[in-house]
Formats: C-alpha cells, sequence, structure tokens
C-alpha cells in the first residue's frame, strides 16, 4: 500500500480536462494533424487516389479466370474434389426437391403445420399450413419447392459447417482467437460478395448458389454455438467432471445439453440468412422464387415480381416462428410433451403421430392424383399489382398536387443529399480521407481498429476503384442518416408506449425476416430506378433492427434512476435526455453499427435497380462474366464494410467494458 501510496504521489497530476482519455486523444489529433495535414499536402496535392498507388489486377485475375475455365475438366482438384462435391451438391438439391414433389402440396402443407403444432401449438400450425398454402394460391408451388429444396441442403450444410467451428472455438481459446476475425470479416461481407469466389470455381449453376449460401450462413451458427458452450455454467460442468466423466461425456451430456437455446436461435439465425441468400443466389442460377423475382425486376414487372416475393415473405416468417418456437422454453414443447398432465401436451402433438399424418395425407393425395397444386385454384395477382402500379405511375409518383410525387421526391433526395455527399467524398483529398477515418476510429476506439480502418480504406484505393467506393459509400451515409432519424424516433416512441410497441411487433417482424431483394419491389414501384430507390430499400430493410435495438435499450434502463429523477420533479423529456439515452448508449451504438452493416449490404443490391457504384460493378462483373471487375469490386466491398465496421464497433466493446 506504501509503495503505490508514493507512486500516486511521484506521478504528475493532469490539470482539469486533461484526465479524461477523449480530450488527450483529441489534443493528440490535433499536435498529429497539424504536422500531416501540411506534409501530404505539399507531398500530394489534392484529388483522387493516385495512379501511382494502384494496382492492376485485370491480368493476374483474368489469367486465374482463363486457368481454371482451361483446366476444370481435366485438373485432378476438379476432377476428383470439386467435381464430386458439385456432383454431391446437385444430387442432393435434385433429392429433396423430387421429394418434396412426390409428398404432393398436400403433404408438404401438412408436414409443415404438424411440425409446427409439435414446437408452437396449434395456432402456430395454422399460420404455417395457410402460409405453405398461399404458395399455391399465387401460383408458386413449383418455385417455393425449388427454394425449399435447395435451403434444405443449404441449411444442413451450414449447421454442420457451422457446427464443427463452433465446436473448435468454444472448447479452445486458441481456435477462437483465429476464428473472432474471419467470422467478424464474414459478417460484414454484403452477400452480393460471396457470389464472385463460388462462380469462379464452379461456374454457373445450383452447386454454386448453394456452396455461395453454406459460406455466407454458417458464420451465425459457428458465434452462436461457441457462445452457448462457453458461456455454460461452471459448476454443472465442474459436478459432471467429479463424476469420473471424459471430454467426450462432459460434451455430450453437459455443455450442448446447457447450450441449447444458443444452438436453437444458431439455427434460427442460419435459416433466415440461408433463404435470403438462397433468393440472391437466383443471380448465379439458383433457380426458384428468386430467379422469378430477379427476372422480374429486369423487366420491371413488380406485379410478377411481387407474387414470387410474398411467398418468399410467407416462407421465411414461418420458419422464423417454428425455430423460435423451437428455441424457447415455452414454446419447444420438448420438455412439457414428456411430462404427463403438463400444459404443453394438450396443444403439442408427438413426433410418430406427425409422421404418420403426413404419410397418410400425402398417400391420399397420391390416390386421388392430386401432387400437383390445382390449376383453378391460383389467384393471379400480376395483373391487378401492374394495374396498381400504373394508378400509381399515374397519380403518387408523379401526380400529386403541391408535395409531389414519389418520383420528384426521389430527385429531390438525389439532388440535394445524395449529389452533395457524394460530390464532398470526392472532392476531399484522399490522404485527408485517411486521417479522418483514423481519427474517428482512434477517437472512440484503439490505435489498432483505427490502423484496420485506414489499412481497409486504402486497400480500396489500391484495388483502383477509389471514386465508386466513395458513391457507395455517400448512399451508406445518407441511408445510414435517414434510418437513425426514424429508427431512434420510433424505438423512443415504441420505448414509451406500450401499445405502440404492440403494434410495431408484427410489422417489425416481417420487416425483419423478408429477404433483401423483396425490398426492391415496392422501391422500383414508387421510384423507378437510380441511387435513391436503392437508399430507401436500405433504409426499410436496417430500419426494424435499429427500432428494435433502440426500444430494447431504453425500456432496459434502470428504473431506480428514472424513479429518481421523477422524484426530483424531472419531465418526460427530461428523463429522456438526461437518463434514459445517456444510459442506453451501449444500445445505441449497437443500433448504429447493425444500421450500417445492414444498410451496406442492401445499397449493394441496389445496383440491380440502379445504384450503380461498387454494386454495379458486381452486377455487371457476373452478367458479362467479367470476373475480374466483379472480384475487385466485391473486395472494395468487403473493405468499405470493415471500415465502417471497425469505426463504430470499437465503441461498442468500449461501452459493454465499461469504459
Amino acid at each position: 500500500m506504501a509503495g503505490l501510496t508514493s507512486a500516486a504521489v511521484l506521478r504528475p497530476a493532469l490539470p482539469g480536462a486533461l484526465r479524461r482519455p477523449a480530450v488527450r486523444k483529441l489534443l493528440a489529433l490535433a499536435v498529429l494533424a497539424a504536422v500531416l495535414v501540411p506534409l501530404a499536402h505539399a507531398r500530394w496535392g489534392g484529388g483522387a487516389w493516385p495512379h501511382a498507388l494502384t494496382l492492376d489486377f485485370t491480368k493476374p485475375l483474368g489469367g486465374a479466370s482463363d486457368w481454371i475455365v482451361d483446366n476444370r475438366d481435366s485438373n485432378p482438384v476438379f476432377l476428383y474434389f470439386l467435381g464430386y462435391l458439385s456432383n454431391a451438391v446437385v444430387i442432393s438439391v435434385r433429392a429433396v426437391y423430387m421429394t418434396l414433389l412426390n409428398a404432393g402440396w398436400a403433404g408438404v402443407a401438412a408436414l409443415g403445420a404438424l411440425v409446427a403444432w409439435r414446437f408452437g401449438g396449434p395456432r402456430l400450425a395454422l399460420g404455417t399450413g395457410a402460409a405453405f398454402l398461399a404458395c399455391g394460391v399465387l401460383g408458386m408451388w413449383v418455385p417455393t419447392m425449388q427454394t425449399l429444396a435447395l435451403m434444405v441442403v443449404a441449411v444442413l450444410a451450414s449447421v454442420a459447417f457451422g457446427g464443427v467451428l463452433g465446436l473448435a472455438a468454444g472448447l479452445s481459446d486458441r481456435m477462437d482467437r483465429v476464428l473472432r476475425p474471419v467470422l467478424d470479416t464474414m459478417q460484414v461481407l454484403p452477400a452480393f460478395a460471396y457470389l464472385l469466389p463460388v462462380v469462379l470455381v464452379f461456374g454457373i449453376g445450383v452447386p454454386a448458389a448453394v456452396l455461395a449460401t453454406v459460406v455466407y450462413a454458417a458464420p451465425p451458427m459457428a458465434r452462436l454455438t461457441a457462445l452457448g458452450l462457453r458461456g455454460a455454467d461452471p459448476e454443472v460442468l465442474e459436478a459432471v467432471e467429479s463424476l469420473g466423466a471424459t471430454g467426450r461425456q462432459r460434451l455430450l451430456t453437459a455443455r450442448l445439453p446447457l447450450a441449447r437455446r444458443e444452438l436453437l436461435l444458431g439455427l434460427n439465425q442460419t435459416i433466415m440468412m440461408a433463404l435470403s441468400m438462397s433468393v440472391i443466389a437466383s443471380v448465379i442460377g439458383a433457380g426458384g422464387l428468386g430467379d422469378r423475382v430477379y427476372q422480374a425486376l429486369g423487366s420491371v414487372d413488380v406485379g410478377s415480381a411481387l407474387a414470387a416475393g410474398v411467398p418468399i415473405v410467407l416462407l421465411a416468417v414461418a420458419l422464423d416462428r417454428v425455430t423460435a418456437a423451437a428455441g424457447s422454453d415455452s414454446g419447444a414443447g420438448s420438455d412439457s410433451g414428456r411430462s404427463g398432465g403438463a400444459p404443453g401436451r394438450s396443444r403439442t402433438i408427438g413426433w410418430p403421430y406427425a409422421l404418420a399424418v403426413t404419410v397418410a395425407v400425402a398417400l391420399a393425395a397420391r390416390l386421388l392424383g392430386r401432387l400437383e397444386w390445382p390449376d383453378g385454384w391460383t389467384l393471379p395477382v400480376a395483373d391487378p399489382v401492374n394495374r396498381a402500379v400504373d394508378w400509381m405511375t399515374g397519380h403518387l409518383y408523379s401526380g400529386v398536387p403541391v408535395v409531389g410525387g414519389t418520383a420528384d421526391w426521389a430527385g429531390h433526395f438525389t439532388t440535394w443529399v445524395l449529389d452533395p455527399v457524394r460530390s464532398g467524398l470526392q472532392w476531399l483529398p484522399w490522404w485527408a480521407l485517411l486521417l479522418l477515418v483514423g481519427a474517428l476510429a482512434w477517437l472512440i476506439g484503439t490505435w489498432r481498429t483505427a490502423l484496420t480502418a485506414v489499412l481497409a480504406l486504402a486497400a480500396i484505393g489500391v484495388l483502383g476503384v477509389w471514386q465508386p467506393s466513395l458513391d457507395t459509400l455517400s448512399q451508406v451515409l445518407a441511408a445510414v442518416a435517414v434510418t437513425l432519424v426514424l429508427g431512434f424516433a420510433i424505438g423512443i416512441g415504441a420505448a414509451r408506449s406500450a401499445r405502440l410497441e404492440r403494434v410495431l411487433r408484427p410489422v417489425l417482424d416481417v420487416f425483419q425476416t423478408m429477404p433483401q431483394f423483396v425490398y426492391l419491389i415496392p422501391v422500383v414501384a414508387l421510384f423507378g430506378v437510380g441511387r435513391a430507390p436503392a437508399v430507401a430499400a436500405a433504409v426499410v430493410y436496417a430500419l426494424p433492427a435499429v427500432v428494435r435495438i433502440t426500444a430494447q435499450g431504453l425500456r432496459q434502463v434502470d428504473e431506480a434512476a428514472l424513479e429518481s429523477a421523477r422524484s426530483l420533479g424531472a419531465t418526460g423529456r427530461q428523463q429522456l435526455w438526461q437518463i434514459q439515452l445517456p444510459l442506453a448508449r451501449r444500445s445505441l451504438l449497437l443500433a448504429v453499427n447493425q444500421g450500417l452493416v445492414l444498410v451496406l449490404a442492401v445499397v449493394i443490391v441496389g445496383g440491380l435497380v440502379g445504384g450503380g457504384a461498387l454494386g454495379y460493378n458486381v452486377a455487371f462483373g457476373l452478367a458479362q462474366g467479367d470476373l475480374a471487375t466483379g472480384l475487385v469490386a466485391g473486395a472494395a466491398i468487403v473493405c468499405l464494410g470493415l471500415m465502417l465496421d471497425r469505426v463504430t464497433q470499437p465503441a461498442v466493446r468500449r461501452a459493454k467494458k465499461g469504459a
């Protein structure tokens, strides 16, 4: 104690504001700026990224592409490994697809309803069965089965692959440290970026679509598996170990059962991401519902796109509800179903009964010759929707008096927001933007995260796509600003009003389960094509997550602090600004981070509807077979996402540590 006291006495005390780390960082940044800015201006001046610091990857990537094409039918790696893998994927998807077709529409709908009944009761079973039947009513039964077959194979492979990675990370600290940056990078990768490498190796078709889906959907399973294994109760593990159990026995009898909730949550997230990716993978030949949406968007046939988009939403909502019920204590039904007289037993059924009923329904449909969905039971929605779109185009699109139509709003947003932001970013000298990003990342994080952010941004310039990347960044920043304003406002309202929260819950549930592709349908109908529609789709896609995180963070504020503020006569507004928002800082920063990542994902997909920039380069590379252009744009997307994540994520980590 004496040594500590003497050390504290000898250490010079910092005056006033300098005791705060943020103030010291600001002073250090001011000194660095005073030194580096004149040097950089004298050496490079202003303007875009210098050509001398750019590497041309066209020849090596083109050479690699040509080598793969030339050796795909002769190289042993392709013949005896990748070829067998591709054939296994095709055979698996075809087997599942033929099984679904042979079960018939009645058998598949019955199986879905009975599985939902098993986990969530009759109400969930009714909703799930209705969702499957609606797919047939819309005339999309066969495409739905194609998408479902691809999803079944992709989800099983993703769960197996992600589970193995999560098992390794959960049981080994070294493997956890190795996998963490890999999973971080994969988490910020937009879905489009996964398409290019698999197309390079497997070409266009189902194998590339399935493998891209597996790579995209496996990280959440790996993360949550590792989280569940590491969060197991140590007292239970010690008790099992004291009984002489081996490592394998401890894993099977203690760790995995204790991690059941995290494992089922990982399955839920994997299914949602696999469905989203299987729709996007229609660009590279996945077929199914995604292909119908993609083809309809290409011809601006909003009615056909909506007819295929609604089954995607219904399928996503049904799968989300069933897996969420399986992971909840109240809806799982496994415990209650085994205990005699438990309340859950009256509303759930056992697996033998479910399978028996499914087989009986499928056999009855086969005997009656009703395997295929009857043509007379379909409801054509494309023509009415297109007529409604024509009316919207004539009235809402440009015919609204005084306030103007949606086309005017899109044009004004592009002129007054998107163009100035893009011009401002492109006007900044490249070194100034690097210094700005580094300063921001260091100010809210550490020097390591600042270095990562600067290197990621610099890599974009080295790749030679500086201008398109800044165009994409301008769209992301504009969309995030709108998303945060709306998300924080709605989230605050939901946190302060139970009635509003109940009204918003089903709406947010639907929007949160919709794949990215589906968001492009209404914005094309309302705004046409261009950068503004891409931003609008990104806002709608990211808004539910921001609203949920904001509302949850505000509701979790310590009630004792609010009671103290009320006792001192604080108004509701004062409680919000002085108590709730400061105490919910961690959740708000997490909302910003998630908003950035989600917005970037849809802004890239927005390249299909005129968003341009990196999204257009990726789409052009896929459509024209120009893999050099597509791969460079994909790598730039990765760097941009990593930079945006690092600029915000360190603040979340610091807040979690209580800094």
